[in-house]
């Protein structure tokens, strides 16, 4: 695909596969297209990178974490799993909107809690809302231990941010899926891997391996759950997609 910008007309043009549209640079239709780009090239300049929170590295998009915490705030679980711990930085994120909503703890699980890594998060001041558990995710000693961390009577929302390959996702969402009480969700992470699969930091693979299509074959077999992207409670924009790494993440239990 080509993109050609033109800011004095104020066009973006497209052509693939010989055929060739040109379209307002400035409407819904064109941002969605420079977005994409915007994405790529973030994913293979590491922009995630950039972030921390509360002091831990978080290597997540900025519109992911805005869009998850308003879930939490609208949800208010009473236990937070992610699988995926690497610096720690997302579990402060949500033990901290845990403390500012009063109520929540955040378990998190990796197969390798590197030791530099969780002396940060135990000396945290928000460690108090944090249960580490090192192990593979899909291990059953693992969500056994899970699964007795949670009262019968709890709200618990899961993100999965550990293996992103379609086949792990895929177990992990068998395995957890029945801890995601109705109304609420449990979060395919980086399904943008489909989309940065032609990057220079990407792979061929990632086109059909990858944490999206994992949620959507789930989801086939598993009708008590639904694909139900987050409405924005406050939307004055003209029409314009989020940038996300989380596309086809969000599945909601009915």
């Amino acid at each position: 695909m080509k993109v050609a910008i033109d800011t004095d007309a104020m066009t973006l043009t497209v052509d693939s596969s010989g055929a060739r549209e040109t379209l307002d640079l400035y409407s819904p239709q064109a941002f969605k297209i420079v977005s994409e780009l915007w994405v790529k090239t973030g994913w293979q300049l590491k922009y995630p990178y950039l972030f921390t929170w509360l002091g831990r590295p978080i290597i997540q998009l900025p519109e992911d974490l805005l869009v998850i915490q308003e879930v939490i705030f609208q949800l208010r679980p009473d236990v937070i799993v992610e699988t995926g711990v690497a610096h720690g930085g997302s579990l402060i994120f949500y033990a901290s909107l845990c403390e500012v909503l009063g109520r929540g703890r955040v378990i998190g699980i990796d197969v390798d809690i590197r030791a530099h890594n969780r002396k940060e998060i135990e000396s945290h001041f928000l460690f108090p809302r944090i249960t580490l558990i090192e192990g593979s995710s899909t291990d059953e000693t693992v969500v056994e231990r899970v699964r007795g961390e949670v009262a019968s009577a709890e709200t618990v929302l899961i993100l999965l941010d550990s293996n992103h390959t379609r086949a792990h996702v895929l177990g992990e969402l068998k395995s957890y899926g029945p801890l995601v009480t109705s109304g609420s969700y449990i979060v395919a992470t980086d399904g943008v891997m489909a989309t940065v699969h032609d990057v220079p930091r990407g792979a061929e693979g990632w086109l059909d391996d990858n944490p999206e299509a994992a949620a959507a074959e789930f989801v086939e077999a598993h009708p008590e759950f639904v694909l139900d992207d987050p409405r924005p409670i406050f939307d004055e924009s003209l029409g314009v997609p989020r940038a996300t790494h989380w596309p086809g993440a969000y599945l909601r239990r009915k």
